[in-house]
């Protein structure tokens, strides 16, 4: 295999290992919690606690954080947005109004925006440790 074929593939299952692991941890961190809180004054919340999105995003650090400082941006970027954006969807897509779709376009934004943000500083600091070839 050449080099540049290897380093593609490397990029490619890097970036489909991400998204992965973001479908996972949607489902560890937010797929069980499917109901809403109802206050005693009435009101309702949820379904989703700020602690479950937190722990979720904690979570998903290390890997963009590994990624970026490869300067894998295809998995550090597009890896964790596919996959949110695919678990929302899926998680969503039962809601009647049809209003789920706002919801799930702006978890992708959300994660491009912060994980393109995230991996672009990451990349500006740390550097490349490996040994280059002459």
């Amino acid at each position: 295999m050449t080099q540049g074929l290897q380093k593609t593939a490397l990029h490619l299952f890097s970036t489909l290992a991400s998204a992965a692991l973001a479908l996972a941890m949607w489902a560890a961190w937010l797929g069980w919690d499917q109901h809403r809180d109802t206050q005693p004054d009435g009101t309702t919340t949820g379904p989703y606690a700020a602690w479950q999105v937190i722990g979720l995003i904690l979570t998903l650090l290390p890997p963009v954080y590994w990624a970026a400082s490869r300067h894998y941006t295809a998995a550090a970027v597009l890896g964790p947005t596919v996959g949110l954006t695919v678990a929302a969807y899926y998680d969503w897509s039962d809601d009647s109004s049809g209003l789920f779709i706002i919801g799930v376009g702006m978890v992708m934004l959300g994660t491009l925006v912060v994980t393109a943000t995230a991996s672009a500083v990451i990349a500006s600091v740390t550097r490349d440790e490996r040994p280059t070839r002459a």
